[in-house]
């Protein structure tokens, strides 16, 4: 599409600006550009229910907007899971990256601001590989959430992985979304009734 376009435009600069041709290139590549920009605007699609990946999704969800404490927290507990060697590929690094936020449901991006993460990477001795990125500088938090994305790929330590780390922080992560949920509609202004109690009034 880009060297379509690029044609396009080399037309137009040769074409006198009086031609009925420029004015039909001139739309043609206004189409171009636009197509081009939708296509760049396309939210990233998360892999559907039941996929080999929505599976992985859900678990690396959890360890990246986990606390610190409660990831480190249910790691201690799962005392078959810390003997399991692993080999560090990347070690936890720091770094930046740029937030992007969009106008309304599908307007333009716009970089919102950067927000610092946390990185690393591991491989166990059965050769899975675990990556993962938080939120903030936690280098301990980054390298747990790793190890423990490689062991969730391990037949042998899946089903204990899940049980002792990822189900526990998983209801953690409900019980404070249902006591957030609860805040917000505490506060909701219930305007049909107010309305009524007005007309009440006459």
């Amino acid at each position: 599409m880009s060297v379509i376009k690029f044609v396009i435009e080399i037309v137009i600069a040769h074409t006198p600006p009086s031609d009925y041709e420029y004015l039909k290139l001139l739309a043609i590549s206004t189409l171009f550009l636009k197509a081009e920009n939708a296509m760049k605007q396309k939210f990233v699609e998360t892999e559907a229910a039941g996929s080999p990946h929505a599976e992985r999704q859900d678990w690396m969800q959890v360890l990246s907007c986990s606390k610190a404490d409660e990831l480190k927290s249910a790691w201690d507990r799962a005392s078959d899971l810390n003997v399991v060697a692993c080999e560090v590929i990347r070690k936890p690094e720091r770094g930046l990256v740029m937030v992007r936020g969009r106008a309304g449901s599908a307007g333009e991006q716009f970089n919102l601001g950067e927000m610092t993460v946390t990185r690393c990477a591991v491989r166990t001795e059965e050769g899975h590989t675990g990556v993962s990125y938080i939120s903030g500088r936690d280098l301990e938090q980054a390298l747990i959430a790793a190890k423990v994305d490689a062991l969730l790929q391990s037949e042998a330590h899946h089903q204990k992985a899940l049980d002792e780390v990822i189900s526990p922080l998983k209801a953690k992560m409900a019980t404070a979304e249902a006591e957030r949920a609860s805040k917000v509609a505490a506060t909701r202004v219930n305007f049909f009734t107010m309305v009524r109690k007005r007309e009440d009034k006459k």
